[in-house]
């Protein structure tokens, strides 16, 4: 159960979007009358200022105001559409961290901290911050011993303590969605914010963000053209990273790309190449892989920074993938609909062929474009929004994959107008498919099945002896009933009666203070 203090939290971020405007600029089309009206109060509270600026700017400033918890919220909500909508993930993409710097001092102390070694004996130089971000910062620095410029990562102070704490409003908001939206039901408002609390136990453990950068090292280190940042495992612990300094030039910057010699069609193949190889073939993706985050060497790599977030697909959702990829080219939707239900990603009771129907709609239209046209990332987000007619389950690493998919896509065009995406991903898909749906992928599979066949038999012996276990405990049950001892039963009325009572005056002292900040905030 949330607590008053998580009702009270939510309270105020909700004044902060009022007063900053998100509220009112929220379309009002569909919405039942009660929402109507307090749409339309929210836009008498909305500073004048804000009334002048852009959706996404008016995101932007609240989030900022609202800390580092709400930006990474944010940021997270971002890449998932299917639970905010389209518009508003759109908007949340342009966020952009307005934290600013701590100290340089306080970075110092944390490297120590973490490394457990004086700042002095690590490097001769460690620089103002250059980059700061809601939950961690970067330095440049020179190593003491070798001279070498490296980059210093270094996670902000008291971040871990104040998002545990915004978590719990996170929680109390998805209980509200729960309880008052049955629509959201089907999002699992909950099981979102456990998505992000893994995430960003994850991003603020600098220790797992450096064994990101060395899986993804391994896993390209026979790739052309593309590559990450060294980690310095002697100089990285929880509270910091040091890796290596990567002094090339923002894929954001094309026309500073081509004064330095490089080729930007050639660049825009091998950054989409790169994602698919990771994607298919590894199952382990770069999932923020913006222009700020991506760089051109001097010798033109492509290099990626800033692991923090990272996508994984399992072999049935890189299968998936492909065969749905592969039935769009084969113009076979009645394969592409059936990969679905045979995934259990649509619910049996729906027809396949109505929804091979479905995504019919969707393929002819791409046919009949020109190849240089024709977006792998906009085919995605329409299957995605037709499964939604069907009852599709939400699937995180997918709807990631494909947010990732736009923002990589996009960096592409950017490099070069006349990509061919098909043309591009034909060689990365096609040998995929071969190898993992062809002949030998069979192979693979029954080899697979063998090594699961031979696992269960060494369990056997355990199940059975659990399941007699159980089969004991249930007959003593069926026998004597289930009892709880009298001091059980009275510490769960009295929790019972003290968590009604407390419910009843936090809704009302809730209410109070909501008019409170109405009439006087």
């Amino acid at each position: 159960m949330a607590s008053f203090r998580s009702y009270l939290s939510l309270a105020h971020a909700g004044w902060v979007l009022v007063r900053e405007g998100v509220v009112s600029a929220l379309p009002s089309d569909g919405m039942p009358a009660p929402a109507r009206f307090g749409h339309r109060v929210a836009g008498w509270f909305a500073r004048r200022q804000a009334k002048d600026r852009e959706q996404s700017e008016r995101l932007s400033i609240a989030l900022n105001k609202l800390g580092p918890s709400w930006v990474k919220l944010g940021q997270f909500l971002a890449t998932r559409p299917d639970v905010v909508g389209k518009t508003i993930a759109k908007d949340l993409e342009l966020l952009h961290d307005r934290i600013a710097p701590f100290d340089t001092d306080e970075a110092k102390t944390r490297v120590e901290e973490s490394i457990g070694r004086p700042i002095e004996d690590l490097y001769s130089e460690f620089n103002e911050p250059l980059a700061a971000a809601s939950v961690a910062q970067v330095h440049k620095a020179v190593l003491k011993d070798t001279g070498e410029t490296v980059a210093v990562k270094v996670i902000r102070p008291g971040i871990r303590n104040r998002f545990k704490r915004d978590l719990d409003t996170f929680y109390a908001a998805a209980g509200l969605m729960e309880r008052f939206v049955p629509e959201a039901a089907r999002l699992k408002p909950n099981l979102v914010v456990d998505t992000l609390a893994q995430s960003a136990r994850i991003e603020m453990d600098l220790r797992l963000e450096a064994a990101a950068f060395s899986e993804m090292g391994d896993n390209v280190k026979d790739d052309p053209g593309f590559r990450v940042p060294t980690v310095n495992w002697e100089l990285t612990g929880r509270d910091c990273i040091t890796m290596d300094w990567i002094d090339g030039i923002k894929l954001s910057e094309a026309e500073e790309i081509r004064k330095a010699g490089h080729d930007l069609e050639a660049l825009s193949v091998t950054l989409i190449q790169s994602f698919l190889r990771h994607s298919v073939r590894d199952g382990f993706f770069h999932a923020d892989m913006h222009p700020g985050n991506l760089f051109v060497a001097p010798d033109g790599d492509i290099v990626a920074v800033d692991m923090g977030i990272a996508g994984r697909l399992g072999k049935k959702e890189r299968r998936f993938l492909a065969e749905i990829l592969y039935g769009f080219i084969t113009r076979d939707y009645l394969k592409v609909a059936q990969v679905h239900f045979d995934a259990g990603y649509v619910p049996a009771h729906h027809d396949v062929h109505s929804f091979a129907q479905a995504i019919r709609a969707i393929g002819e239209p791409i046919h009949g474009q020109s190849a240089e046209t024709i977006s792998m990332a906009k085919l995605l987000t329409l299957l995605f929004e037709v499964t939604d007619l069907f009852d599709m389950e939400t699937r995180p690493e997918l709807i990631m994959l494909q947010k990732t998919m736009v923002v990589v896509e996009g960096v592409a065009r950017t490099l070069d107008p006349a990509f061919n995406m098909w043309k591009t991903a034909e060689p990365v898909v096609g040998t995929w498919i071969a190898r993992n749906l062809g002949p030998a992928g069979m192979l693979e599979d029954a080899k697979e099945g063998l090594d699961a066949a031979r696992r269960l038999v060494h369990m056997l012996p355990e199940m059975a002896e659990k399941a007699e276990a159980l089969s004991t405990d249930m007959e003593t049950m069926i026998k004597n009933g289930m009892k709880l001892d009298p001091e059980t039963t009275d510490a769960i009325g009295k929790a019972e009666a003290r968590n009604n009572r407390w419910g009843h005056i936090g809704i009302w002292a809730l209410v109070a203070l909501g008019g409170y900040w109405v009439f006087w905030g």
